[in-house]
Parts: C-alpha cells; structure tokens; sequence
C-alpha cells in the first residue's frame, strides 16, 4: 500500500462518467482515496482521476467489466493493494436497454441480467470480501423498481427491483460485521444515459426538473459517512417526486 495515500478507501464501480464519476469526485472530497472502474471510455476515468488529483485528493482507473466475475475481483484487489482496505463500495455500473417485451431477445435478457443483477451481486461479494468491519456499501439502482411509467422497460425494472431485494437480504448478511449495505433510486437523472430524452421527461417531473448527478452524489455521501451507520437495507428514492 503507498503510506501517502493511508486514507479510508473506496472504491466506485462504474465511476468514468454520470453518477458514478461525481460520486467518486464527491468522495475524494470527503477525504477518501477513491478507485474508479470503467469498461470502454479510459479517457473518461482519466479525467475523473485527474480531476480528483488536481485537487489533492488520491484516485486510480481500473478497467473492468461489470460482466465478468474475475475482472471484479481483480479490480478490488488492484484498489486494496494500492490505497489499502476497503471502507466503502459504490456499486454504480448497470447497462439500460429500452425494448417492447415481445422483441426483448433472450441474448438482450441475459445481458442486462449479467451486468444489472449478477455483476451486482458479484461487485458486492468481491467489495465486502475485504473491507473493513463498519464499512459501506451504496447500491445505485432505479426508481424504476417502484414505478417503471414507461414502455419498453420491463427488463430493466425487473432488474432494479432485484437489487432492492438483494440489498435488503445483503444487509442481514453482513449485519454481524456492522457493514451497511443501502440502495439509491435516482430517477431521471442528467447524464450520458438520458441525454437523447431529457426533454420529454422534464414534463413529467412534478419539480420540473431533471436532477444532476451532483445531488445523487451527496446521497452517496452520507450513505459513506459514519452518520448514516443506523441505516441499513433500505432504498432511497431520489426522483423529484416522479414516483409519487
């Protein structure tokens, strides 16, 4: 472990860009040395470490697919190594595909639920495996797991609820180790993701609005902080009252 960088440590899957990256900026800021994985776009997590730095703060960009088990554990293993064990995991990486049900094809199915399900799952088991006693784990789902409102994504919502239901039984697991193990819905949220239909929901926003990754980051935080260590299994909706 480099003894410049002896800090609390987290490490934000699926940190290049959105939510993820401001999480992880939102946690340097917090004081924590803060790995970062991405899949296709190095020069996104390279500006988020930079960026980071830039400020004072630690970080590192470590390439590895959400859908592949083996890449996870090595991510873990490369942040541990460098910055030193875990105390917080931020579980961000998720794909989102928009299909009717009856043209959903079965390779489409397995490859939300490989990355949106099992890749969860699997960053949450590798995450944990070596972390410390009293740490954090931050699930950022949907609030499509509480209304899906929009046709085409039955898959997708199928998956967030899966990760609301798996946060609450991951609480109960680790709850003997006093780690908290809480899940974020965002709703519409400013990012890559919704950028090609940003405009057609702001109407639909009872704040009418859309929100920015910066707000869901400092959910992020709290959630990260010793402050939040009575809260666990729980999901937070954070959507601009989409949902009510």
């Amino acid at each position: 472990m480099d003894n410049a960088t002896n800090t609390r440590t987290a490490l934000v899957f699926g940190g290049s860009r959105g939510i993820g990256a401001a999480a992880a900026r939102r946690l340097a800021a917090d004081g924590f040395s803060v790995a970062l994985t991405y899949v296709s776009q190095p020069d996104k997590a390279n500006d988020v470490v930079a960026e980071i730095e830039a400020a004072g703060g630690h970080a590192l960009a470590i390439a590895a697919d959400s859908g592949d088990p083996a890449a996870l554990v090595q991510a873990v293993d490369t942040a541990v190594s460098r910055f030193g064990t875990l105390r917080a995991a931020v579980i961000n990486a998720g794909i989102f595909r928009m299909n009717m049900l009856q043209s959903v094809s079965v390779e489409e199915l397995q490859q939300m639920l490989d990355v949106n399900v099992r890749g969860v799952f699997l960053a949450l088991q590798a995450a944990t495996a070596q972390m410390h006693d009293n740490g954090r784990v931050i699930t950022i789902g949907s609030n499509s797991a509480v209304r899906t409102g929009t046709p085409g994504s039955s898959v997708y919502a199928m998956t967030k609820a899966a990760v609301a239901a798996l946060v609450r039984g991951a609480a109960l697991d680790l709850a003997p180790r006093r780690i908290t193990v809480n899940n974020i819905q965002p709703g519409p949220t400013e990012t890559d993701m919704t950028s090609g239909f940003i405009p057609q929901l702001v109407d639909r926003m009872p704040l009418g609005r859309v929100g920015q990754p910066a707000e869901i980051a400092a959910l992020v935080s709290y959630l990260a902080s010793d402050a939040s260590g009575y809260m666990t299994g729980s999901s937070l909706t954070i959507d601009g009252g989409f949902v009510l």
